[in-house]
This record gives C-alpha cells, sequence and structure tokens, in this order.
C-alpha cells in the first residue's frame, strides 16, 4: 500500500496505481477533473501515464456542470 493525500486527507492506495485508476476508484470521470500533483498542474493528456508514490499529494478538482 502506498499512503498519499487527496484535498488535505490521507489515503491509502495500491502500489503502482496511476492517476486515472485512482480517479476510477473514486468514482471520477477524468474527463471533467482537474488535478494537482505536488502542487503541480498535471495534464489531462499525460493521467495515465502518472505513477502515484508515496508521499505525493493530490488536489482534485471536479466540474459540475448547470447554470442558465
Amino acid at each position: 500500500m502506498t499512503d498519499i493525500t487527496i484535498n488535505g486527507d490521507p489515503h491509502k492506495i495500491g502500489e503502482g496505481q496511476n492517476l486515472v485508476e485512482l480517479l476510477q476508484d473514486l468514482k471520477l470521470d477524468p474527463t471533467k477533473v482537474a488535478v494537482e500533483r505536488n502542487l503541480e498542474i498535471v495534464p489531462k493528456t499525460t493521467y495515465q501515464d502518472v505513477k502515484l508514490i508515496e508521499g505525493d499529494r493530490l488536489e482534485i478538482v471536479h466540474f459540475i456542470g448547470g447554470g442558465k
């Protein structure tokens, strides 16, 4: 298991998990979120390639449609 922080809360994830797998586990659509990893924005095109490691700090913001 790997310890990371998501939006300020501690989480344990599987060893070698990538960002897409994490978002799927969290039931989040990768096309509708923005992710910051260790104070750097992660481009959506690289989500599959980003392997999460011990101590990573993620901020995940999801977009909600609406308006008039």
